[in-house]
């Protein structure tokens, strides 16, 4: 019962964090959209962070919708990883599942800085991730609040900031990130 629910949740959440419809080069320009208007937020709430994420050797960003119901979270999402030694960009999905305690509906974005090449290289190519996830957001646009963290994973910083959602939550839960075969 527990995998039907949870395969269930991620069909659902397959359409909500959709990156919409259009080409290749539409949906990459939307996505480097999401990536410019998330670190305009995180700059204007953290200032430091634009000297943090210059002198890295590169960082991530992306969209993610995840729904928590009871025992059961799922999310999708989609981004990209920016080398900043090269200037190219990598453009990826993901993925995200969890049991916990937990109710509600957040769309959220999360910003990864990669303070060196090995945890850049291995995100790109292994991309797993596992850990806990507590938190609480009730924000519709610009109005309401929410508990935002940052976490420091040994070679990388990890911000997340909450667009709009209603959530209470605490969750144990593994993503999995990947490039996407369509856009790089």
């Amino acid at each position: 019962m527990l995998k039907v629910t949870v395969l269930w949740f991620a069909a659902v959440m397959a359409g909500c964090a959709s990156m919409g419809g259009g080409d290749a080069a539409q949906k990459r320009s939307d996505i480097i959209k999401m990536k410019n208007e998330t670190l305009s937020q995180l700059y204007s709430e953290k200032p430091d962070t634009r000297a943090q994420l210059k002198s890295a050797v590169g960082y991530a960003v992306f969209s993610n919708a995840n729904v928590n119901l009871l025992l059961v979270s799922a999310g999708t999402g989609y981004g990209v990883v920016h080398a900043n030694k090269t200037g190219n960009f990598t453009y990826m999905n993901m993925a995200e599942g969890g049991v916990g305690l937990g109710l509600g509906v957040k769309d959220y974005r999360l910003v990864l800085v990669f303070h060196t090449q090995k945890a850049l290289d291995t995100f790109i190519e292994h991309g797993w991730t596992f850990g806990g996830n507590a938190d609480a957001a009730a924000k519709a646009s610009e109005k309401g609040a929410s508990v935002q963290g940052e976490l420091y994973y040994g070679d990388m910083s990890v911000y997340t900031m909450t667009k709009s959602g209603l959530a209470l939550q605490a969750t144990i839960k593994g993503t999995k990130f990947w490039p996407d075969s369509e856009l790089n």
